[in-house]
């Protein structure tokens, strides 16, 4: 009895070491990471509250510097402090402005949409959308790669153009929008070109079709319609041939495009003719503006 309870006593005693042990190593840890203030000082600082007026003249200063970067940060400052207030609209309006001009275009874009979707009756929506239009269209990559944001700037400039027919920035916007047509043409052509060199001339004729279809104020239609010529020999429909070459000669006659077509023609012992019932209208007069 006296060696059971003398075994119980020693069992606290251990216990009651490992407690302490135990306790005094988190108190050392503690300790350790309140030295190295791994938790903080346990009060968090706050940003200190700067007028409305005062942030906003400052980034309006840092944008007559073209410190776009710094002018970006006051104005999110502004907006995160003062979200409410006569200047937040405006702050919204030089982010979008001071993303583009960094070469931010995605965050130009984001901010843009931002913009439109607090301010859709704004006075500004026509220099949201050309901005927003313009981001996408600095980003257009060559015609081997993906045409999205051709498709995406073109998509922007219409609403501009269609919903803002005086604004002073039409101009600026058709000018890109003929560009974007370009591009997205010139990528048709070149996937035409591809499947034409490989035999596939059904699928290089579609995409050809595209271009005199959807881009005749491209540089490319000349081109498409002799490729169509061309194709439309390699699988034997004469007439569609001969009607494709009859619209490149109508529309431009002073054309190298359109002498090759004419001796391509004269090998089968043919001349361009619009000929009826064809896909192409042999007489169709393409818009060249």
């Amino acid at each position: 009895m006296i060696e059971q309870t003398s075994s119980n006593r020693q069992g606290t005693l251990v216990r009651s070491f490992v407690q302490f042990v135990l306790v005094g190593t988190i108190a050392m840890v503690l300790s350790a990471c309140a030295g190295l203030n791994l938790f903080g000082s346990g009060k968090i600082e706050e940003e200190p509250i700067i007028p409305p007026q005062e942030l906003y003249e400052s980034a309006l200063a840092d944008i007559d510097r073209q410190y776009f970067a710094t002018a970006v940060t006051t104005l999110e400052k502004l907006e995160r402090q003062h979200p409410y207030s006569e200047y937040a609209e405006r702050a919204k309006l030089m982010t979008v402005f001071a993303y583009f001009r960094t070469g931010k275009y995605d965050e130009a874009v984001l901010a843009a949409d931002r913009y439109l979707a607090i301010y859709p009756s704004s006075p500004e929506v026509d220099y949201i959308l050309f901005l927003k239009g313009s981001s996408l269209f600095s980003q257009i990559k060559d015609i081997t790669r993906d045409q999205q944001l051709a498709q995406d700037s073109i998509e922007t400039y219409t609403i501009l153009t269609t919903n803002f027919p005086r604004s002073e920035y039409l101009q600026e916007s058709q000018k890109n929008m003929r560009v974007a047509f370009d591009q997205l043409a010139g990528k048709e052509m070149s996937v035409g070109r591809y499947y034409l060199g490989n035999g596939q001339f059904t699928a290089a004729i579609n995409r050809f079709r595209t271009v005199v279809e959807k881009y005749e104020t491209s540089t490319h239609i000349e081109e498409a319609l002799y490729r169509l010529t061309e194709g439309y020999l390699k699988i034997g429909l004469l007439a569609e041939a001969q009607s494709s070459a009859a619209v490149l000669g109508l529309n431009y006659p002073s054309s190298s495009w359109y002498d090759l077509s004419f001796a391509l023609l004269q090998q089968q012992g043919l001349v361009p003719e619009a000929v009826a019932g064809t896909q192409i209208d042999g007489t169709l007069q393409l818009d060249r503006n």
